[in-house]
């Protein structure tokens, strides 16, 4: 998944949201901090939201189903997949896993998963926190293997 596709995906979605929160769309711009002429064109499919507006909305729902549906699970692991592309940073423990991740194997002491859902990757260490999270294999097991040649 790209940023582009999370983008189209959340903002095709955001009606949905607002009705599984049972919310109207002028409660709904004021949590998110848009105007409701914003939040209508969204919701008709006339514009999608800003990468900013994308993470406000996972922020502040996050415990939609909606959400959860279009994640895998935690939307902060896409969103943080997305937003640290390319980047080296160091990640807070996780749960290791347990509902939205499949174990693809145990390299060196650490775990490479996939989620489910959304299909991105990341690399736990003994400890089940994040080393890295990416869309590409590739990158993974690169990382991975580095740390193993040290």
């Amino acid at each position: 998944m790209r940023r582009e596709e999370f983008i189209k995906t959340v903002s095709n979605k955001l009606k949905l949201i607002r009705t599984e929160y049972g919310i109207t769309q002028e409660v709904m711009s004021e949590m998110l901090g848009i105007s409701k002429k914003t939040l209508v064109e969204t919701e008709k499919g006339r514009r999608e939201l800003s990468w900013t507006e994308v993470i406000a909305v996972a922020t502040v729902f996050e415990k939609s189903e909606v959400l959860q549906g279009i994640t895998g699970g935690d939307a902060s692991d896409v969103i943080h997949a997305l937003a640290f592309e390319d980047r080296n940073i160091e990640y807070p423990p996780t749960m290791g896993g347990k509902v939205w991740w499949r174990l693809i194997d145990e390299k060196y002491g650490l775990k490479l998963q996939q989620n489910y859902v959304t299909g991105h990757y990341r690399l736990l260490d003994k400890d089940d926190c994040r080393l890295i999270s990416s869309f590409s294999r590739d990158e993974v097991e690169e990382y991975r293997n580095s740390l193993g040649r040290q």
